[in-house]
């Protein structure tokens, strides 16, 4: 149905609050990056609307620090964008501290704990080998 696929890819060894909310953070920069992926609001049984959700699957990995390292190593490889947040990021507060912090280390470094990318699903499934369905 899509070309596409779109992968979250969370590090293995967080908490679950850190779990969901870097799964948060990594799939609005998603997006805001393809808005395209957006659908159409929903209105419920009782004519309230809600927000409009993505018309397109999300997939959750996981993996080791490792994992993650390579993974960021081979989208950027292939120039594939990605949605990355760093261990060091849950020390800020706010945005503008989070660019800041994320300036100051390296895609090689072992302190990548999320990746999210879109790009064509072959391309995906190599860029994100190593990782597991999250359970």
């Amino acid at each position: 149905m899509f070309d596409t696929k779109i992968a979250i890819i969370v590090r293995d060894d967080l908490q679950t609050w850190q779990k969901l909310n870097v799964t948060a953070f990594l799939a609005s920069g998603i997006a805001g990056a393809n808005p395209d992926i957006i659908g159409q609001k929903y209105t419920d049984a009782d004519q309230r609307d809600h927000l409009a959700l993505s018309i397109q699957p999300v997939i959750v990995l996981t993996g080791a620090a490792n994992v993650l390292t390579n993974i960021r190593n081979r989208a950027n490889d292939r120039d594939v964008p990605t949605a990355v947040y760093i261990e060091e990021m849950f020390t800020t507060g706010h945005d503008d501290a989070n660019r800041a912090v994320f300036s100051e280390h390296g895609a090689s470094e072992s302190n990548t704990v999320g990746v999210a990318l879109r790009a064509d699903k072959k391309i995906v499934d190599k860029i994100t080998k190593g990782a597991k369905m999250h359970g």
